[in-house]
């Protein structure tokens, strides 16, 4: 029996989540639109922490100042009403035909100008709702033909409207930081910035970099055929991992979506294991994950409002069981054997002792001239023996 979800797990959604109405390239919506309001108490009920939402996803840049007023108000007192938080917003730069090239990167510029405002805006909300992480999905910076981007010069417009974005958050004492969300493809048929490793080369380059980091998503990253699992990791190991998107994925295929676990199974337990403890099993602990446990799902079409509700309490069951055998697998002595003989604690070890010059590493006949390099090359690790105790874990 799985424990109920509570606030102190820090579980978010979307209201774009929950709130996909199913609509796809081949067919017209399967349910009708959900209330935000109604979003924010459900999911309470259920036990979740936060919600997040795109601009959009309340107020259309098409209403009025009135009717925006409006709207945010209703959202506010269900907030309050349910002890809800808004950990994380975003905006909508890639729905309206105007993003149709891009949005920062767009060739028009008064198409980039307004982006930034629009961006802007929506930040003034979000400080206001208590946000402390602003995610920027480019999801039409790109192109489908290399005819149509001077890649140079669109790469400096987005380091330019990334730089403006940081400076207005500075500007205005805002405790917001910027993560950036990688993604290879779609809807755009190449995407700049298409995985953590891009970003975070990307990040280097910005005036602002200290504010700056990633939001990466588990199917983003296999989409990419990439490991998702080394790349959240080496964001954490870079303290550059502010915010994360939890779903599953089957493949290298068109972005699904899935429930959290409902993928690669093996994959998503060690990255739960990685949030949790800083590292994966056998690694020493390092600084885990402490930000929002924020699931970027869709419930499947074929589901009515019962199946929505259903699908998000799933994803925050997913994370809880994985949790726990996590935990289980590595409190396991069979487990913690297995380590020492792969030699995971040697991994920690500095490979310089400290106090070690280079002069000292090339005096050493032991590193080199007298090390027995057949020797070493026979040596077993065990991996498979870790990799089976923790499906063992898994589903024993």
């Amino acid at each position: 029996m799985v424990r109920k979800p509570v606030p102190d797990d820090k579980f978010s959604f979307g209201l774009w989540t929950v709130g996909w109405q199913a609509a796809d390239p081949f067919g017209t919506a399967t349910r009708a639109p959900l209330d935000p309001v109604e979003s924010v108490h459900r999911l309470a009920e259920l036990g979740a922490w936060g919600v997040t939402f795109h601009d959009d996803d309340l107020t259309p840049f098409t209403v009025d100042d009135a009717e925006r007023s409006t709207r945010i108000a209703r959202f506010r007192r269900a907030l309050d009403e349910t002890g809800m938080t808004v950990p994380m917003a975003t905006t909508n730069l890639f729905q309206h035909p105007v993003f149709k090239d891009g949005a920062l990167t767009s060739n028009d510029r008064d198409v980039r100008r307004f982006a930034l405002r629009k961006v802007m805006r929506n930040m003034d909300l979000a400080a206001e709702l208590g946000a402390q992480t602003y995610v920027l999905w480019g999801g039409r910076e790109g192109s489908e033909t290399d005819a149509a981007k001077d890649v140079a010069a669109a790469f400096d417009r987005y380091r330019e409207g990334i730089d403006t974005l940081a400076q207005y958050v500075v500007d205005q004492g805002y405790p917001l930081r910027l993560a950036l969300e990688p993604k290879p493809n779609e809807p755009r048929g190449d995407i700049f910035l298409p995985t953590i490793g891009h970003a975070l080369a990307f990040i280097s380059q910005l005036d602002h970099h200290e504010l700056v980091g990633v939001n990466p998503e588990v199917g983003h990253e296999q989409m990419a055929g990439l490991n998702v699992v080394h790349g959240m990791g080496q964001a954490l190991w870079q303290g550059k991992l502010f915010h994360i998107d939890l779903n599953g994925q089957k493949g290298t295929r068109f972005d699904q979506d899935l429930v959290f676990g409902h993928g690669d199974l093996l994959s998503a337990f060690f990255l739960v294991d990685l949030l949790e403890y800083g590292s994966t099993p056998g690694g020493e602990a390092g600084p885990a994950y402490t930000g929002p446990r924020h699931f970027d799902y869709k419930p499947l079409r074929t589901e009515n409002t019962d199946g929505v509700w259903a699908s998000a309490a799933a994803n925050m069951e997913s994370y809880l069981m994985l949790k726990a055998k996590a935990q289980a697998f590595r409190g396991d002595p069979r487990v913690r054997q297995a380590v020492a003989d792969a030699g995971l604690d040697e991994l920690a070890r500095p490979t310089l002792a400290p106090g070690e010059t280079l002069g000292d590493l090339l005096s050493d006949r032991s590193a080199f001239e007298d090390f027995d390099a057949d020797k070493a090359g026979a040596r077993g690790y065990g991996f498979v023996e870790l990799s089976r105790l923790a499906m063992e874990h898994l589903i024993g």
